[in-house]
């Protein structure tokens, strides 16, 4: 027996030597081949671009890999016990290998004959995630013991947790413990309870199979497995493990919070981030502060929603989306779902199927929603839509408009209240910048961007129509008008060889008014004297005074039709053009991101705008132009001032007179339509945010009769700046040095008499107040100003 002892002692001790043999040769031929496992304290995660307003909050998230890191302080521990219970429960006990595990792996393939158990500990798996393959070869798993001793001798065991639970991937495209406590639970790590942990760290050892959301009851049952060993292993006492198994499963998939709605935004930023960086702008953990107001935003969006869905009621109804066969059964929502899953939700506009008629009312089954009902009364406005500009009788009873099976849009009004809707053929766009630097506090391009993601503030090139004649009349002024010149409005007929027919412009309204004021004449949009204006100033000159504003040469035509604004341009460069308008004379450029940071929170990217600073410009030297940059000036202040006397007038007593609706008497703006009513706008300003808004069609054609700005695009922009100005005091336009207010004749411009009663005020430009007294009633034109009638 004793020989037997010694002869057993000395082949176990030749089979360690030949085993530690064989250890150092492996060692020492794969070592050197595999990766520094010092880069692991210096490792970048994936984490996705994220955009956010002004205010910090969430607009748009993209990124294949959903991962909200955390730091392993910020872990709560029965998390950690989860974890360890079902993956690893010696780990703080190994150096990274665990021997028992592997020689129970070992004895259960020569039982088996299968690799039924890996063996793998937590570092293991570290070693694999972040350097090897999961190719199944006994070469990597060689690998990944070598790795993970090497990991154990440069980090800590809770830096090796902290790099395992915010890589390791847990389904639903969420990589770390962060991401799936969000994207199963909608919570943050320290709100989970028991069960809600153990059902996380029931998930690496197959996330699809174990997936709460799509096999709950395989998860449960993977779940209970983690809570037990909790038990076992000491972490959770009997009481708390009995507790935890009998809780429902409560996973539903969370996408990103998005707190703040602004697509088209957002993907204008994602291009420029793109444009930028490249393709690691999705994985480097960006994240983006924008200039966008959450508040603005949000009203924005609802602004121009309601605007597009307004014009629609006005030009009557198109029909029903589809007819459809419904089920035998209507209470039946399953069945039901079915008939609808194909009509997808656009905007604010919900899918709904008629399932039920009488004359007065109809039941629906909306999408997402369930069971509703529409009254005549929100049936009213659907009179069958015959062309543009005419329509059908009023529905008398709910079938006049829709029948049992049709497949229609519905909006809320207030709930519960249903109104039949449709999605509108129209567009529009809304942009709204901060005119003292040209930061962007809202943008929407369109009625939907899922939809349809052409961004009309950016990319569309529309004719901007009598938007564009204050700029007409600012480059008058400079030339010498005055906002009491008088100008014949009078029918003119053109020849030009710019045009290529003969042409007759004419007012809106199909009037001519005469003699006629330059500030009548803006305030009232004629267009037959901004035409006489521009032929007097010349089409190269106007062009040349435009392009200050931000106007390209190629938007504009040179020819007399530039008077009407016949040139092209987007929202976003009428915003800009009427924020020099708005802060007093200076040259800005929008934006809207104001910084980009890595994912340490290290600034990579800052906006530096052109700022309007009117005390800076004492003394330009002692700024740092790193930091801040002057804005130009590009308008005299008198100038300035007398086109925003012109355009609160227009607001105040001609096109733009609904906005006094608003109640108050700071705002400023233009309408702007063009032939046809093909284009609506309104361009309009406060001192401290100007706003644009447009409607027409993305295939140009006539909005139709009465469509004007007025009417289609201001009240998107009452709307808007309802919202934006509100709790924002008064603002009074103030003088320049330079200005002088005298008394005027209306009818010729000239110093009223004293015994005038019918004299107005009016402001110049001391160098060119009025010198000669209007003439005595009954004495004709002796002494009066000319009349500008040039053709």
């Amino acid at each position: 027996m004793y020989r037997f002892i010694r002869l057993t002692t000395k082949l176990i001790l030749i089979l360690a030597l030949l085993t530690l043999i064989a250890a150092g040769v492996i060692y020492f031929f794969l070592a050197p081949k595999l990766p520094d496992t010092n880069t692991l304290k210096e490792t970048q995660l994936q984490i996705p671009l994220r955009i956010f307003s002004s205010e910090g909050l969430l607009m748009a998230e993209f990124g294949e890999k959903r991962r909200i890191p955390v730091e392993y302080n910020d872990i709560p521990k029965p998390l950690v016990e989860a974890f360890l219970a079902a993956e690893d429960d010696r780990f703080y006990q190994h150096p990274g290998v665990d021997y028992q595990g592997i020689i129970r792996a070992a004895y259960s393939l020569l039982l088996t004959g299968e690799k039924s158990q890996g063996g793998s500990t937590i570092t293991m798996q570290v070693a694999r995630n972040f350097f090897l393959s999961n190719e199944k070869t006994y070469l990597r798993k060689l690998n990944e013991i070598i790795l993970a001793l090497e990991i154990e001798k440069v980090l800590s065991k809770e830096e090796i947790l902290a790099l395992y639970l915010n890589k390791i991937y847990l389904g639903s495209r969420a990589y770390g413990v962060g991401a799936a406590a969000n994207v199963y639970y909608g919570k943050p790590l320290d709100q989970l309870s028991l069960a809600e942990m153990a059902m996380i760290a029931g998930l690496p050892k197959a996330p699809s199979a174990y997936n709460p959301i799509a096999n709950p009851e395989r998860a449960t049952v993977r779940r209970n497995y983690v809570l037990r060993r909790m038990w076992e292993v000491g972490f959770i006492q009997k009481a708390d493990y009995e507790e935890a198994i009998k809780a429902p499963v409560t996973a539903s998939y969370h996408g990103p919070e998005i707190k703040v709605y602004a697509p088209y935004v957002s993907e204008m930023v994602r291009t420029e981030l793109i444009n930028k960086f490249g393709e690691v702008a999705y994985t480097n953990g960006f994240n983006v502060y924008t200039t966008i107001r959450a508040k603005h935003q949000q009203a924005a969006n609802k602004a121009l929603q309601s605007a597009l869905l307004d014009y629609d009621r006005r030009h009557g109804y198109r029909g029903p989306v589809a007819n459809v066969a419904l089920p035998e059964d209507v209470s039946d929502r399953a069945a039901l779902d079915k008939v609808v899953k194909d009509y997808d939700n656009i905007g604010p506009l919900k899918t709904a199927v008629v399932i039920e008629t009488t004359d007065e009312k109809a039941e629906l089954y909306i999408r997402n929603w369930g069971y509703a009902q529409l009254p005549l009364n929100a049936v009213k406005w659907a009179q069958k839509k015959l062309s543009t500009n005419s329509r059908g009788p009023v529905p008398k009873k709910i079938t006049d408009a829709i029948k049992v099976g049709d497949i229609i849009r519905v909006e809320q009004l207030t709930s519960p209240n249903w109104e039949l809707a449709e999605l509108p053929e129209a567009q529009g766009a809304l942009v709204a910048v901060a005119p003292y630097d040209g930061a962007v506090t809202a943008l929407n391009g369109g009625f939907d961007f899922f939809n349809n993601k052409f961004n009309r503030v950016t990319q569309s090139r529309r004719q901007p129509g009598s938007g564009f004649k204050p700029f007409i009349y600012s480059a008058a002024l400079e030339k010498g008008y005055t906002a009491a010149t008088i100008i014949n409005d009078a029918p003119v007929v053109f020849d030009d060889p710019g045009l290529e027919n003969v042409w007759r412009p004419q007012n809106y309204s199909g009037k001519f008014f005469g003699p006629t004021r330059l500030r009548e004449a803006l305030i009232h949009s004629r267009n037959l004297v901004s035409i006489r204006l521009l032929r007097d100033i010349g089409a190269d000159y106007a062009v040349q005074y435009a392009e200050r504003f931000g106007f390209k040469p190629g938007m504009m035509h040179k020819n007399l039709s530039l008077a009407l604004g016949s040139g092209s341009a987007a929202p976003w460069d009428m915003a800009r053009a009427y924020s020099s308008l708005a802060n007093g004379g200076y040259k800005i450029e929008p934006y809207i991101i104001q910084r980009v940071e890595d994912a340490s929170g290290k600034i990579v990217m800052q906006a530096t705008p052109d700022t309007v600073c009117e005390t800076c410009l004492m003394d330009e030297s002692t700024l740092d132009d790193s930091d801040f940059h002057v804005a130009k000036h590009i308008m005299t202040p008198q100038n300035n001032y007398i086109m925003n006397s012109l355009l609160r007038d227009v607001v105040k007593h001609g096109t733009g007179r609904k906005a006094m609706s608003l109640g108050r008497d700071d705002l400023a703006g233009k309408t702007g339509t063009t032939n046809d009513q093909v284009d609506a706008w309104f361009n309009g300003f406060h001192p401290e945010l100007v706003a644009v808004a447009w409607v027409g069609f993305d295939n140009p054609h006539s909005l139709g009769r009465y469509e004007t700005g007025g009417r289609a695009a201001l009240p998107m922009w009452i709307d808007f700046m309802k919202v934006a100005l509100e709790g924002m005091p008064e603002a009074p336009l103030q003088p320049p040095v330079g200005m002088v207010t005298v008394r005027i004749d209306p009818a010729t411009g000239l110093l009223a008499r004293p015994e005038a009663t019918d004299a107005i005020y009016e402001t110049f430009r001391e160098e060119y107040v009025p010198k000669q007294m209007a003439p005595l009633s009954g004495q004709g034109d002796s002494g009066t100003s000319p009349v500008i009638d040039l053709f």
